[in-house]
């Protein structure tokens, strides 16, 4: 690293300890790539790494987290979607390149658009709604992000002026924007809670999305139909010797479920001190050490129950339900709009969308279910590709990812029947894992 001249060694000293070192490794495991980092500790900065790698689409399949102190150390066992080690040169130093600057990460720009926040009561056809008024007030949808969860909906709409092909600036328009959608999420039960704002802030999407959610309470609803997903099992209890609240986390294994654990328990104001994450087939094993951000652990029953609704909540949002379907065409006025009409006049209800724009070509992912919640018909989904363009329109199955058996001397651990590790245990065993010690015996 080159210094300016105007730095003494002082200075120099506490910018390398504040500079996170990171280190990729493919050499040690020999299914996944392994990951290190360690770095001057700060509030959020776990959200912060596990974001890095979450945004490539990996599949983080064991972690161990250690951040004591004023040191921040944790390993991730990383694979890409289909279960294979990192091996593009780009990717590894796109990783380094990213964790080694995770103190001063920024989200992402919408550098000429204007964000739209959605908030209300989900329901057959909505989406096709909300881009049929976006469409009519001359707006153009380039980057948006749609989910469901206990009959609510949540949507972060990027847009742009359809004749300016630049961010809304009109003051008048935009309160006829937020006006119209408003009325479209109230229908006839939803006065109070349907909300519609411009955002100026600039946040991860998809932490947006679950702050949200959280905002709108839906961890207290009840979903309107019967999920296809098992819940997870989620269970905290209080180390009362060492001051720990502890988490432990049993579900399905995903892409980003790490991701959207770590994202509610810091939104929550809770700091993760340790943590051990296991995956075992399609299974997922995950435990967490936590605090307030004052240093105290869950003081009330009421406080445990709310954690474990949030964190049922958090995992369930992003659960993929239905059918995924992709489209990829050339972008026009009014393709969103006229999509989302066919699925809902053949009743296919959208449960999750990820809509983006790239160089006039419109990629497009939607998880579609019948208007019960159930599978979707075989039948009208080849209708509903027919009417759209076979080759526009294509079922595509989740990524597949591979899972190991654990190691017989890593056993998972159970939620039921979770053991309290010594503080001293625990330590030593992420301290191994991270690679500082020999041995955690």
């Amino acid at each position: 690293m080159e210094w300016p001249a105007c730095l003494d060694e002082y200075e120099k000293l506490v910018i390398r300890m504040n500079t996170p070192r990171v280190v990729v490794d493919n050499a040690v495991c020999s299914t996944a790539t392994l990951v290190k980092v360690d770095s001057a500790r700060k509030h959020g900065i776990l959200l912060e790494a596990v974001q890095v790698l979450t945004d490539l689409n990996l599949s983080i399949k064991k972690a161990y987290i250690s951040s004591d102190g004023r040191w921040f150390m944790d390993v991730f066992h990383v694979t890409d979607q289909n279960g294979n080690k990192l091996t593009d040169d780009r990717v590894i130093s796109y990783i380094e390149q990213s964790l080694g600057t995770i103190h001063n990460v920024r989200s992402k720009g919408f550098d000429g658009l204007t964000a739209l926040e959605l908030t209300g009561t989900d329901r057959l056809g909505l989406l096709s709604e909300v881009f049929a008024v976006l469409g009519d007030l001359q707006c153009n949808v380039v980057e948006s992000k749609v989910w469901t969860h206990n009959g609510r909906i949540a949507a972060l709409i990027y847009v742009k002026d359809c004749e300016s092909g630049s961010s809304i600036e009109d003051s008048q328009k935009i309160n006829i924007i937020e006006g119209r959608l408003r009325n479209l999420l109230k229908g006839d039960n939803d006065i109070r809670s349907a909300k519609t704002t411009v955002s100026m802030a600039v946040t991860h999407t998809e932490r947006r999305l679950h702050q949200m959610m959280f905002a709108d309470r839906d961890y207290e609803r009840k979903s309107v139909v019967a999920p296809n997903h098992e819940s997870p099992v989620v269970t905290v209890q209080n180390w009362v010797e060492r001051g720990y609240s502890v988490v432990n986390v049993q579900c399905k294994d995903r892409t980003k479920l790490l991701f959207d654990v770590v994202c509610t328990l810091t939104d929550m104001q809770y700091v993760v001190f340790h943590a051990t994450i296991n995956t075992a087939g399609d299974r997922a094993y995950l435990e967490f050490y936590i605090r307030h951000s004052d240093g105290t652990p869950i003081s009330s029953e009421a406080e445990r129950q709310r954690v474990i609704q949030c964190l049922q909540a958090a995992i369930e949002r992003r659960a993929s339900e239905g059918v995924r379907l992709e489209l990829c065409a050339a972008d026009k006025p009014g393709l969103l709009a006229e999509v989302t009409r066919t699925f809902r006049e053949n009743c296919l209800n959208v449960t999750r969308a990820e809509i983006s724009t790239t160089h006039g070509t419109a990629f497009n992912v939607f998880y579609v279910t019948d208007e019960m919640g159930q599978v979707a018909d075989s039948k009208i989904i080849e209708s509903v590709r027919e009417k759209i363009g076979l080759s526009n329109l294509k079922v595509k199955e989740l990524p597949l990812i591979y899972h190991q058996k654990v190691e017989r001397d890593e056993p998972a651990v159970g939620v039921g029947g979770a053991v309290l590790f010594s503080l001293g245990s625990l330590v030593r065993r992420n301290l191994y894992n991270l690679g500082l010690i020999r041995s955690y015996s």
